[in-house]
């Protein structure tokens, strides 16, 4: 066995069959020759009674003496316990961040989420992850990885804290699945940007230019009236849109609308009597349990959007969203010194921090209250003269 050298390794000449020549100074390195005349360098070793081969390089991309090196170090894992080739053939039948996602999405979120969330997940795996990193090893994955995709969309930052946070539960149940190492979620300490939370509230003024518009489509008849008192019961519930239309007749009760499943879970609302007067308004049809009846028969109106934009142009509110009435709803029952805890129940919500978002709100009705009892006082003790004037000591 001659010393392996460029000039060696440019002589050997293809054959009708791979063939191994080996080198003479390291053990089991030696270059391996193709019948397409390819010549890639092996590390050859034996473990657990068998022949392992490790290509460390083609010949031409890397010198003789660089694979040496390289087979050197392969030696020394062997040496240790290792089995590098075992690892790499681990490694290549490692799944792809792609086929984690469809895991995911298949195992997870179709059982655990509700539609609207599939959705957005769904949305963020096949618009933001899959292009960016797809083609990646789960495991190869690192950090840096995901603080890239993440600055990619700083310009979007609720779009890039959301995608982050589909990448955390991914590779959170990737430790679990056993794709990877415990501890070694790669989206561990990447900050999230600071989102601007939309805090839109109609005042009265704009809500009686709403209350007239809505009143003027349903005499016109330029809009449906199940449209129509879509909107008003999202105004006097304080309902989440798809709340309101997915509701059904019998969900409603003489205490309220029982619904049986909603972004908290199955939840009571209150049914206040302007509602109700809403809801007797409107025709039932037979063959169709739902209350904001759409298009297709049987099922419910699934674009209220459209009908919002035309709505809100007619009566001047060109910045207001749909959701922004849950917003002025929670606005007002603050506003008028209802307690935070009973607007969070009204809402819906799970936590009460959703709910603080408004706390700032209940500030007026305090100060309200305490200039009204000041006057009180003052009209008692009078109030001091401010004719007077300072006398400066010099």
């Amino acid at each position: 066995m001659p010393k392996l050298t460029k000039r060696a390794v440019d002589t050997l000449q293809p054959e009708a069959s791979d063939y191994f020549v080996w080198d003479s100074q390291i053990a089991g390195f030696g270059v391996r020759v193709m019948p397409s005349g390819a010549k890639t360098y092996q590390a050859q070793y034996r473990k657990g009674g068998r022949t392992r081969r490790v290509s460390v390089g083609r010949h031409g991309k890397i010198t003789v003496d660089e694979a040496r090196k390289l087979a050197k170090e392969i030696m020394g894992q062997v040496a240790r316990g290792d089995n590098p080739a075992e690892e790499i053939a681990q490694h290549r039948r490692a799944p792809t961040v792609a086929a984690l996602c469809e895991r995911f999405f298949d195992s997870h979120v179709k059982e655990r989420c509700k539609a609207s969330t599939q959705g957005e997940y769904r949305r963020a795996i096949d618009l933001f992850i899959v292009p960016a990193m797809g083609s990646f090893k789960v495991v190869d994955v690192e950090r840096k990885d995901v603080a890239e995709l993440h600055h990619k969309f700083r310009d979007k930052p609720y779009q890039a804290n959301r995608t982050l946070g589909v990448l955390s539960k991914m590779f959170n149940l990737a430790e679990i699945w056993g794709l990877r190492p415990d501890g070694s979620n790669p989206c561990r300490h990447v900050p999230k940007y600071r989102e601007q939370k939309r805090e839109r509230f109609l005042s009265q003024h704009e809500l009686q230019r709403l209350g007239q518009v809505l009143s003027e489509a349903e005499r016109d008849g330029s809009e449906s009236p199940y449209i129509i008192a879509a909107f008003r019961l999202l105004i006097l519930t304080g309902c989440r849109l798809g709340e309101i239309q997915t509701l059904q007749w019998s969900f409603i009760t003489d205490t309220g609308m029982e619904l049986p499943d909603t972004k908290t879970g199955a939840r009571r609302i209150p049914l206040p009597q302007a509602a109700r007067a809403v809801l007797s308004a409107l025709p039932r049809l037979p063959d169709n349990p739902y209350v904001i009846v759409g298009k297709v028969p049987g099922k419910y109106a699934t674009d209220l959007q459209h009908p919002w934009r035309r709505i809100r142009a007619r009566a001047g509110l060109h910045d207001v969203r749909i959701h922004d009435l849950r917003h002025t709803y929670a606005s007002n029952a603050v506003s008028s010194g209802m307690p935070i805890q009973m607007v969070g129940r009204l809402l819906g919500h799970s936590q009460i921090q959703t709910t603080m978002r408004y706390a700032h709100l209940a500030d007026d009705p305090v100060r309200r209250a305490a200039e009204e009892n000041a006057a009180r006082l003052d009209a008692l003790v009078g109030t001091p003269d401010t004719g007077y004037r300072l006398r400066v000591v010099r």
